[in-house]
């Protein structure tokens, strides 16, 4: 016959466990998360790039419109013009990327879901 476990080694098994719970629901949690942060990083490396390119605009733009007052010459701030317009452009699109990106981030899900269903089930078990 099996031997009959004492009141305080019940509570002793149940602390552990619930332990191991709480450790397997981080877990998770982490897991869910490590995707999100990485869509973070990337995104927040594009709206720096993003930054960066229109910061290298403002430069050429200020530059082209300099030679066009100095020389009010076609070729010289049209060239800059053009370049201008085209970092503008890129810093636009990589602005969107990282929009989008940062729009994709998501709760862990599946973490609060199992959560909850093991409070409910604690609180179910506990009753007095």
């Amino acid at each position: 016959m099996a031997e009959e476990r004492t009141i305080g080694q019940l509570v002793s098994q149940a602390s552990e466990d619930l332990s191991a719970l709480v450790r397997y629901e981080v877990a998770l949690a982490k897991a869910e998360i490590k995707d999100d942060v990485k869509r973070g990083a990337a995104a927040g490396g594009m709206f720096g790039a993003a930054g960066f390119l229109a910061l290298l605009a403002l430069i050429t733009l200020v530059i082209t419109v300099g030679y066009a007052l100095i020389a009010l010459g076609l070729a010289a701030w049209l060239a800059f013009l053009i370049v201008t317009v085209a970092l503008l452009l890129l810093a636009g699109i990589l602005g969107f990327i990282g929009f989008t990106l940062v729009k994709k981030i998501r709760p862990p899900e599946r973490a609060i879901a199992s959560t909850k269903k093991t409070i409910a089930a604690v609180k179910g078990s506990v009753r007095p």
